[in-house]
């Protein structure tokens, strides 16, 4: 089935001040009271549907709409017998699991916060120190996890009271205690707190009330009218201590009666290949990834007859976000979708943990990675000048009131003078003559710094280019420069390169093969890192992203040795 959107339609009007506004011409859609609204229809209409399922050695384990109702009110009475209250969150340490789920949906029932920790800052990290951090910040009254044994170290290190195993959990028996809870619910009640992932400082609990998450969905579905013509299907790895993963796949399944097979691989070396065999089984509808796990994919596809014939069957929309599709893995996709005869939907999106985390969607045909839709219904998206780019600001239901602090406090969003969110990303429209051909990203305003000259460097576009054109053999790079002559990068070789002559090589033939000519636009010094970004010095994020002045700061003498013009140091071959 080719996939039915909304029409692509637009309306811009000038924004006092400079800059111009963008919104849907869609009337507001109405809106659920709450997640477990959502939870309560399917429960009565479907209650047979498989809503979860994972993998349990060779058969998958599902639950049902209603068992899994019926078990979200045992566990919201067990976390009321708890104490667990609106000021008193869960927090929850566990990858992406039934168990997980039920707990926060559990959780969120009985108006007790749930917050996801990712579980980099347990199993990854060596000290812990941003783990206890956030605990502080988060002030909880239990902490969970479905894996006591790798999140042994974690626990011990922030002493919080821990909840028993699931099975106890599910046999408490619900009392009117958790009716009158569900009932007292409203718009405004905090459902989730949700960390951001540091890449621009450190990481803030960004509340999310369930207006903002019922709002979001209700945008979606104004946008993607073809969710309702059948229940969607997803195999999903995306992490639901992130918004991508938790507030736009799972509550997307959750707001269409879908169903959910959570995958327990992710684009990584070894890990891909469960990814690979639950594609090979299971048939979606939708299907979700970051960049890195189209790059991963495209390759598999391309080799593999019988995944290519289930991946396709039944698709109707390929959807990428987080971070900028590649040119090349873009033509791959399609190359291997046209051998299928499949007509799927190339899509993207744009938005934060702030946002819940829709701002705009692409609900129309785009032949080309970059463009990121249109703003949704109900959402207003303005542009306003700043450092030679066009900040990209929000107003409208989907934005968060503000941060998280102990004891339920709410430090307020940031807001400017007429009420929109400033998000740090640029943006410009694809067509200034035509807006409804949708907004193009533009990089983010943080990175961007100027060299001696005065000329601004766009960072976010030129770190793309430079990885583009040392791929495969570059993971990535981060972008030096201010207030100096040139611009240099320092290099992560992609995962198992080794770092030798070809190397070296290999980026040198990048840069020359990307350089422009412009000295803001041309890196003519590279140096390439032996040790990897350290996820306890903040220079890398749980999500895989680089701290871009993170990685500057604390490597300040790798800096100055890129422009002392050493041994170490690649300059771009000659052509």
């Amino acid at each position: 089935m080719t996939a039915r959107f909304a029409p692509a339609a637009v309306v811009k009007t000038p924004r006092p001040g400079g800059g111009f506004v963008l919104r849907s011409p869609a009337p507001e859609p109405i809106v659920a009271r709450c997640l477990g609204d959502l939870l309560v229809r399917w429960a009565d209409a479907a209650p047979e549907r498989v809503f979860l399922a994972e993998r349990a050695g060779d058969r998958w384990r599902e639950v049902t709409y209603r068992e899994t109702f019926d078990a979200a009110r045992s566990i919201g009475q067990a976390l009321l017998d708890r104490g667990l209250s609106p000021i008193r969150p869960l927090a929850i340490l566990s990858g992406n699991s039934i168990d997980h789920a039920l707990l926060m949906l559990g959780a969120m029932h009985v108006g007790v916060p749930v917050a996801p920790l990712s579980p980099a800052y347990s199993l990854l990290s060596q000290d812990h120190d941003k783990l206890r951090a956030l605990t502080a910040v988060l002030a909880p009254g239990a902490v969970w996890t479905d894996a006591p044994q790798p999140f042994a170290r974690a626990l011990d290190a922030i002493a919080i009271a821990r909840l028993p195993a699931m099975d106890e959990l599910r046999r408490a028996t619900p009392t009117g205690d958790v009716d009158r809870a569900f009932a007292a619910i409203t718009g405004d009640t905090i459902a989730k707190i949700l960390f951001t992932s540091g890449s621009t400082g450190t990481p803030k609990g960004v509340v999310n009330t369930h207006r903002m998450l019922c709002a979001n969905q209700a945008s979606i579905a104004a946008s993607w009218p073809f969710l309702a013509e059948r229940p969607p299907r997803i195999v999903d790895w995306l992490p639901w201590s992130h918004t991508f993963g938790a507030n736009h796949n799972f509550n997307l399944i959750l707001a269409h009666g879908g169903t959910l097979h959570i995958d327990g691989g992710k684009p990584a070396p070894g890990a891909f290949d469960t990814t690979v065999r639950n594609l090979r089984e299971l048939p979606s509808t939708l299907y979700f990834n970051v960049p890195r796990g189209f790059d991963m994919l495209v390759a598999q596809l391309e080799l593999d007859a019988a995944l290519r014939a289930t991946f396709f069957r039944d698709l109707d929309v390929m959807f990428y976000a987080a971070a900028a599709l590649s040119p090349a893995t873009w033509e791959r996709l399609a190359a291997v979708a046209r051998a299928e005869r499949s007509r799927v939907a190339m899509v993207s999106a744009w938005g934060s943990t702030e946002t819940s985390p829709l701002v705009t969607q692409v609900h129309f045909a785009i032949d080309r990675a970059g463009v990121i839709g249109l703003p949704v219904a109900g959402m207003e998206l303005a542009f306003a000048p700043v450092a030679e780019k066009l900040e990209m600001r929000v107003k409208g239901a989907s934005v968060t009131p503000g941060y998280w602090q102990p004891g339920g406090a709410i430090e307020p969003a940031p807001c400017d003078e007429l009420g929109f969110y400033p998000m740090g990303d640029a943006g410009r429209l694809a067509d200034d003559a035509a807006p409804e051909r949708g907004v193009v990203f533009d990089g983010r305003i943080a990175e961007n710094f100027k060299l001696a000259s005065g000329t601004w460097v766009h960072v976010g576009e030129l770190r793309i280019a430079v990885v583009a054109a040392c791929s495969p053999v570059v993971g990535d790079v981060v972008i030096a420069g201010h207030d100096r002559d040139e611009l240099g990068a320092l290099v992560f070789a992609a995962p198992g390169v080794a770092i030798d002559d070809e190397l070296r090589r290999r980026i040198a033939q990048g840069l020359a093969q990307c350089n422009a000519g412009a000295s803001s636009t041309s890196v003519v010094r590279a140096l390439i890192m032996a040790e990897p970004p350290s996820i306890d010095a903040g220079e890398i994020t749980d999500k895989g992203y680089l701290n871009q002045r993170a990685i500057l700061e604390r490597r300040s003498e790798r800096v100055a040795e890129l422009y002392r013009d050493g041994d170490a140091v690649i300059r771009p071959a000659s052509r």
